[in-house]
């Protein structure tokens, strides 16, 4: 079976296609990430709906009973449900399909268990994924029933529209209710089992921290409802409520699903970064070292991660034989350093020949020399004039007369720059940047490896060929010596 095809067949509504989608992507293959792209265009139209809280709370009973609800509509479902894996193991057991087997018939509910397999915050990490293809499939709610969680594993706000936190009385879990974390994703609270003992103090706990929060007129105030999931009692106002919020926040959905897009992004880069170091960086047995270098005191955790990142980013990956190489971050004229020693004739020459503008000097007392810039395009050029015969420009001058003493180069990463340069044996004067004015990072190449040209490269923070190459005349650190 071709991707393309089950890609077709997901979005066609294929149960076994659903099933053989949602595998390949709990189990992190190309072929998971492929088929994402394939049907992601064709995903943004189910509604998610998170269900979380403790342990023995009900989640699985109130979400099967959730799920005979919205059937009732006439709306189709999708169901993932996640359980713990044991630490020791590896195993877990996917118990929550055993209590939703009353759906097993129907054509229009697809229940799926998943694994944390150690993945922390409640969720699995491939359930956002597991979503987009009931999504595609044309599921029209899906449901996400998170492990049994404590007050700090929230993720479930970033990956569903609606997140319901539910509190069963009588076992000290209204406590957890006045948690920041639960209080501040919470859109609807759920007091399950509420014909226990208790029940009703749960719901004062809970309205209590609320009462202490400001609403803005027109504002969501999460409802408190009390449900008893075994008979379903409470489940239908429980969808109301739903239905309700769906419809107040509908003006800001979009903004929620982007927030929910970024944390995504930002997951997926990391983890595909921690595979590219793992894969095409470190050696084997490499990572286990550094650990090792770690635990002695040999090395300090962010210089070992300074390190690793340095050969991350610089190194290329491998290419197959012919391709070409990925195009690079073009180098910038940012401007031209000229050594003077008569500023009248150079003003003569520059000004009133050339008739350029020439901005007031600025005098770089550390460096003994006087700058005079003239923007000259999306570059400048730069007269530098002695002011003591012990500076470098003087020392420049005296040895070699009057004319080029510098270029600099606008590089938009120095770092990788150097370490690249480093790499291809190029002498370099600084291996490491220095601070430029504004917040820029300068460093030079050696004239030996430039064929007699000083070189100076700059990573600027400003903006404007006037802001970045003024930068470079106002930094304290020295001029190379000639």
């Amino acid at each position: 079976m071709t991707e393309v095809s089950l890609a077709d067949r997901v979005l066609a509504g294929d149960p076994r296609a659903i099933a053989r989608a949602i595998t390949l992507i709990e189990d992190e293959s190309p072929a998971g990430a492929a088929l994402v792209r394939a049907i992601f265009a064709r995903t943004g139209r189910a509604y998610l709906i998170g269900v979380t809280g403790p342990p023995g709370a009900g989640k699985s009973t109130l979400v099967d009973k959730l799920t005979a609800a919205i059937r009732t509509t006439g709306r189709t479902v999708g169901v993932v449900a996640v359980d713990p894996t044991s630490p020791f193991t590896g195993g877990a057991i996917l118990g929550d399909r055993v209590r939703m087997q009353a759906h097993a018939g129907d054509a229009g509910v697809f229940i799926r268990s998943m694994a944390t397999r150690g993945h922390l915050g409640g969720l699995a990490q491939a359930t956002s994924e597991v979503a987009l293809v009931f999504d595609a499939a044309g599921k029209d709610v899906v449901l996400i029933e998170t492990v049994g969680v404590g007050q700090d594993e929230v993720d479930i706000v970033r990956t569903a529209d609606i997140s319901i936190v539910m509190i069963v009385p009588g076992s000290g879990d209204e406590v957890q209710a006045l948690k920041a974390g639960i209080m501040e994703i919470a859109d609807i609270f759920v007091v399950n089992k509420a014909d226990r003992e208790g029940a009703d103090r749960a719901v004062a706990a809970i309205e209590t921290v609320l009462s202490l929060q400001a609403f803005a007129p027109g504002e969501w105030r999460p409802p408190i409802l009390k449900t008893e999931a075994t008979s379903g009692k409470g489940v239908a106002e429980l969808l109301e409520a739903i239905d309700r919020f769906r419809a107040q926040s509908e003006s800001s959905q979009g903004t929620r699903r982007r927030a929910r897009a970024e944390w995504r992004l930002r997951e997926l880069m990391a983890q595909r970064f921690m595979q590219h170091v793992e894969r095409r960086v470190l050696q084997a047995g490499e990572f286990e070292q550094v650990l090792d270098q770690i635990a002695a005191r040999a090395v300090d955790p962010y210089s070992a991660v300074d390190s690793i990142l340095r050969r991350a980013v610089v190194e290329p990956e491998p290419r197959e034989p012919g391709e070409p190489p990925e195009p690079r971050e073009p180098l910038v004229l940012d401007h031209v350093g000229i050594a003077i020693s008569d500023l009248d004739a150079a003003l003569a020459f520059y000004r009133d020949a050339l008739g350029l503008d020439i901005e007031a000097a600025e005098d770089v007392a550390p460096q003994r020399v006087r700058a005079h810039f003239i923007p000259a395009g999306n570059a400048a050029l730069e007269l530098l004039e002695a002011t003591a015969d012990d500076s470098p420009i003087a020392k420049y001058v005296s040895k070699r007369g009057p004319g080029l003493h510098h270029i600099t180069l606008r590089v938009a990463d120095i770092r990788s720059m150097l370490a690249t340069l480093k790499a291809k044996g190029v002498r370099l004067i600084d291996e490491a940047p220095r601070e430029g004015a504004h917040g820029s990072l300068v460093a030079f190449i050696h004239p030996a490896s430039a064929h007699g040209v000083l070189v100076e490269l700059k990573e600027a923070q400003g903006s404007g060929p006037r802001a970045q190459a003024r930068s470079s005349s106002s930094r304290s650190e020295v001029l190379p010596e000639p």
